[in-house]
């Protein structure tokens, strides 16, 4: 297409043919690096879910309780939260192409060993490591992007990126059913079909990927601040794994744990406060929209991890579906997240706003999880597929836009760290989530099925046997029977759970500030006159931008111009080069 009719295209509308063909060019080189990004973090997703309906035979072959049943999920939440905000702030620092890389590496390893494990204890372990680097790729990812593409024009990339994530939360739980009943392969292969896509991945970025900025001379990485949020963190999700079943909800140990989760969370706070480069700069939680976009995201995260993980013994349990079609009545809450996502991303970009969108994605979130709390063993599929797929809107039209909403606040120098701020609180939600409403759900099942046993006049002194094992098939008909049923009417209590939750996300995202995107990244007032002066006749600055119209900086000879960012190189600077 010649130059001049790109400015035909809404896209381009109001940039002059120069500005356009520059802006054109940049989105072309941008979704070949996209390519190689979105493959990875396509990966580190499916990793998450591929095994949500595989795990009941995983569990069931290898043996396990609904207690590591939980940890073989949350073991890799925990890790990849735990390594998110040292991930993002490493961003910051050093090489953000080469941290990609190591991160796609060590998650392939952790893959490989997955598939490999003889126990669920060594299952448990070996996914600590896939959860690493499972963290570390998917923030990182989300850094890349944000470094190389202005807050304004993300929302279309984040749209892309939101369809990604949908599509390998949709093909994961097919792809995991589809593996365990095929004989041949095995449920092994869940963990070694993610190897091949991180392989070409790794080719792709290696080739193509160009970063502007390689770090920071002489900086320092804040490991006390690290270590000391990783262990509250990881304090307070062993705390609600082991409480009622270790030892009692009240008890010393009880104590112990919240007491050593609190001191950690103070001693992190003091140690930010210190450090020249702390991990987490305190200041961006001090930001009114950061502040409650983090509390919105612990809701998003609960409400994402902790019921989808379920859904999967809902079907096959609750439901005696097969784990093929446990995964194909799961698509409705997938399939409206990669609709949502796809649309609202494009949406926000066109409009400059993001509020909107979040605060209407939470609430079809809210009612969706209220409405699953009316679910059943008995419930038409219909209506839960319809429950599903409003949920499914809900999470596609937030949860990139949050964190969009946050990159928004801050200067490019902290986009790493305010990024994986955002995430870490999301999958912390994640793993806490998963917990508890765990904890919630085990509970429900053993209050129904001692009801049912009961009623059938089946010795209840045999339930312990009976309930801590996911294998169904070792026990008698009726007592399988009575089980099913706790499984299948005990999931609402889950949702309803989840509901109240997102609700509480969205107050806090009713009282966000529903700022403006920029169109670009703030550059020095020096080097923002000498743009605006350059741009030529007929353009206009928005307070704050360093460029009109487009992400493209072009000055009196047509030349691209130089966008000074952190390190003095801003994103704009480096997009020709991309992919070259």
């Amino acid at each position: 297409m010649k130059k001049k009719d790109l400015t035909s295209r809404r896209a381009y509308a109001g940039m002059t043919p120069e500005q356009a063909a520059l802006a054109h060019e940049d989105h072309r080189q941008i979704l070949k690096v996209l390519t190689g990004l979105l493959l990875g973090m396509f990966v580190a997703n499916l990793s998450g879910t591929i095994v949500g309906n595989a795990l009941p035979v995983i569990v069931g072959e290898i043996g396990g309780t609904q207690q590591q049943y939980t940890w073989i999920v949350t073991s890799t939440i925990l890790a990849s939260t735990a390594v998110t905000p040292i991930a993002g702030k490493l961003a910051d620092l050093f090489d953000k192409k080469k941290l990609l890389l190591a991160s796609l590496a060590l998650f392939a390893l952790g893959s490989l060993v997955a598939g490999m494990s003889t126990s669920a204890g060594m299952l448990i372990a070996v996914r600590v490591i896939q959860g690493i680097g499972m963290g570390a790729n998917m923030v990182l990812t989300q850094i890349i992007i944000a470094t190389i593409i202005p807050p304004r024009q993300r929302g279309r990339y984040n749209g892309y990126m939101g369809a990604v994530i949908a599509l390998a939360t949709v093909s994961g739980p097919l792809v995991g059913g589809l593996i365990v009943d095929i004989p041949w392969l095995g449920w092994r292969w869940c963990f070694w079909v993610a190897i091949p896509f991180v392989a070409a991945a790794f080719a792709v970025l290696a080739k193509n990927l160009q970063v502007p900025g390689k770090g920071r001379p002489g900086a320092k990485v804040d490991w006390s601040g690290a270590a000391l949020i990783s262990l509250s963190a990881t304090l307070l999700l062993i705390w609600v794994s082991f409480a009622n079943h270790a030892f009692a909800w009240m008890s010393w140990q009880t104590a112990a744990m919240l007491a050593g989760a609190v001191v950690a969370a103070l001693a992190f706070v003091l140690v930010e406060r210190r450090v020249s480069e702390p991990v987490v700069p305190l200041h961006i939680l001090t930001e009114r929209t950061t502040a409650l976009a983090v509390v919105a995201s612990l809701a998003v995260g609960t409400a994402m991890f902790g019921t989808m993980i379920f859904l999967g013994q809902y079907f096959q349990i609750g439901r005696a579906y097969s784990p093929t079609i446990a995964g194909w009545l799961g698509l409705p809450l997938m399939g409206g997240l990669l609709i949502s996502s796809t649309v609202s991303g494009n949406l926000v970009t066109r409009s400059g706003r993001w509020k909107p969108y979040v605060v209407g994605g939470i609430a079809l979130l809210a009612a969706g999880m209220g409405l699953m709390a009316t679910v059943g063993g008995t419930t038409p599929l219909w209506a839960v597929s319809l429950y599903l797929l409003i949920a499914g809107l809900g999470l596609g039209a937030s949860m990139q836009n949050l964190v969009l909403a946050v990159q928004n606040t801050v200067e490019i120098g902290n986009v790493g760290a305010a990024t994986s701020t955002v995430t870490f609180f999301r999958s912390l939600g994640g793993a806490v989530g998963i917990q508890v409403l765990g904890a919630v759900y085990a509970a429900r099942v053993t209050s129904l099925t001692l009801a049912g046993y009961a009623e059938r006049g089946i010795d209840v002194t045999e339930l312990d046997s009976s309930t801590a094992s996911l294998d169904l098939s070792a026990l008698p008909a009726e007592m399988a029977q009575v089980v099913r049923e706790a499984y299948g009417d005990g999931i609402g209590l889950v949702f309803a759970g989840a509901a109240l939750i997102a609700v509480a996300g969205l107050v806090a995202v009713a009282f966000m500030r529903g700022t403006e995107l920029r169109s670009t990244w703030e550059v020095p007032a020096s080097a923002r006159e000498v743009i605006e002066a350059d741009a030529g006749p007929g353009t206009t600055a928005a307070p704050g931008d360093a460029t009109p119209a487009t992400t493209a900086m072009v000055d009196r000879s047509g030349k691209r111009a130089r966008t000074v960012g952190d390190d003095g190189a801003g994103p704009s600077s480096d997009l020709a080069r991309v992919g070259r």
